[in-house]
């Protein structure tokens, strides 16, 4: 552990250790905290599963992710340091009297209970009770949730109402990924530290505000999940929100979990509802079909494997936001979200708005906007995109469009940029609940998207085709060019 820290141990219990998410993200999250002496020396990692392993066998699944999907850039001496803290229980989540195990294996005078639910939500309900059953709770202890926390607001409410029995709203810990991004946290610096960006954050100076998360893969693997709950679900009703939420929320009071969570709330009641009155106007619903990624031949979606070739989910959503307050009003902000798009990226634009008057005709006849690009994946950094004057005493002024370029990776050179994963596992580790998502936070989500998919149902709106490799249906280009805008490519 680094100097001037000092934090409680960890008993950090991972339901479904042996499944997709641990053994992709979670144990590999961990090792990386483990190699930056991030994690307090006597926290222990408690695996648990339904499947016959012992603590030996786990380490061994564990050696062999890391081989996996770290390309074998695994350090003896830290690995060895690693392994120490990993052990193995064999528990069958529905069976209640079997939760009495971790008794044994965890010791609440030393060390907080925090219970990692890597499993399907189904399994929630029988987690909870056998947590409960087993006596291992304290009031220290915490329960992370990933997604999806249901499908729809009732379900939602339901997979809540039965955390809830169990654990106060100050223990669970509701995982988005993406609020772990160094480049998303860094919109708070970004808009609240710099004076620069913070007067003109309005809609006095913004014309219009771009959020585009693009997908370069298909369904790998997941037609059963992915069939039932769409790229609006799926894709905008947590990260693309969340984005918006940090781009758009008025400055909270302080850093705390509870300022921040307030004002993120205020933001998203504030979102104009889009019903069956305004969704063709408002939204854009779009379906891949075969196409090339990269100069590689891919399939459509009704020709993935194990296909309903009548599915109308969509694979692709494009959005008009309004935003019904002082700060926002008039500002559109559009969103668009899809799977098998050229590349894999992820950014914000904020297009301020023209000059109204231009003294440089002879460069250019109506003068660009300024635009503020920040790069959320791959490559995280900040671009100012300005105007300034070409080198030279020949004739008259002449203008050029410029970038300020602000590279995370080339400015931070000796800081490690750390994934979204690694952040909020450490956070929960630690007991911050900043980072993560509150229960009304994301039943009010639920209440604007639910909204969309009604509206969707009601007008049988159908999914336009769009072919691989390109950035959605030609409708999504209709969206802005209505309102006399277009995407940034």
């Amino acid at each position: 552990m680094t100097e001037n820290q000092n934090f409680k141990p960890c008993d950090l219990v991972i339901y479904g250790a042996l499944g997709d998410l641990s053994k992709r993200k979670l144990l590999i999250s961990l090792y990386r905290l483990e190699k930056h002496h991030l994690i307090e020396a006597d926290t222990r990692i408690i695996g648990v599963d339904r499947l016959d392993e012992t603590s030996d066998g786990f380490v061994e699944i564990a050696h062999k992710s890391l081989q996996a999907f770290l390309n074998n850039d695994i350090d003896d001496s830290i690995w060895q340091r690693f392994a120490q803290r990993l052990s193995y229980l064999k528990i069958d989540l529905t069976q209640p009297e079997q939760y009495k195990q971790l008794n044994k294996a965890i010791d609440p005078e030393k060390r907080v209970m925090v219970n990692y639910f890597a499993v399907s939500p189904l399994l929630f309900k029988s987690i909870c009770h056998g947590l409960h059953n087993s006596g291992a709770l304290t009031t220290e202890s915490r329960m992370v949730m990933e997604k999806p926390i249901g499908h729809d607001l009732k379900s939602s409410v339901e997979i809540n109402d039965v955390v809830a029995q169990v654990f106060h709203e100050n223990q669970v810990y509701r995982i988005d990924h993406y609020l772990g991004k160094e480049t998303v946290l860094n919109l708070l610096a970004l808009r609240f530290a710099n004076s620069l960006f913070y007067t003109c954050w309005n809609h006095n100076t913004i014309d219009h505000i771009q959020i585009t998360v693009g997908e370069d893969i298909g369904i790998e693997g997941r037609w059963d999940y992915f069939d039932k709950t769409g790229q609006l679900r799926d894709m905008l009703q947590n990260h693309l929100l969340q984005i918006l939420t940090f781009v758009t929320m008025e400055p909270p009071a302080d850093l705390s979990a509870h300022s921040i969570h307030m004002e993120k709330i205020k933001l998203l009641k504030a979102l104009r509802p889009i019903t069956y009155l305004n969704v063709e106007e408002k939204t854009v619903r779009g379906q891949y079909t075969a196409g090339y990624i990269q100069g590689k031949p891919v399939p459509g979606y009704l020709e993935e494997a194990g296909a309903n070739t009548e599915s109308i989910t969509e694979s692709f959503v494009a959005i008009r936001v309004d935003i019904d307050n002082w700060r926002w009003a008039g500002v559109p902000i559009y969103m668009r979200t899809g799977k098998r798009m050229p590349n894999k990226r992820t950014e914000i634009v904020v297009n301020f708005k023209n000059l109204p008057h231009n003294i440089f005709k002879d460069s250019f006849h109506e003068l660009p906007a300024n635009k503020l690009v920040i790069h959320l994946q791959p490559n995280e950094g900040v671009d100012v995109m300005m105007l300034n004057k070409i080198p030279g005493i020949d004739g008259n002024i002449k203008l050029q469009q410029t970038k300020l370029d602000l590279s995370f990776s080339e400015t931070f050179k000796k800081n490690r940029i750390f994934g979204g994963y690694e952040k909020l596992i450490l956070e929960a580790l630690r007991g911050n609940p900043t980072l993560f998502l509150s229960r009304e936070e994301i039943e009010q989500a639920w209440t604007w998207v639910d909204s969309i998919q009604d509206a969707w149902q009601h007008n049988h709106t159908p999914p336009k085709p769009y072919p691989a490799g390109n950035w959605g249906p030609v409708a999504s280009v209709a969206l802005l060019a209505r309102d006399g805008r277009a995407w940034e490519e």
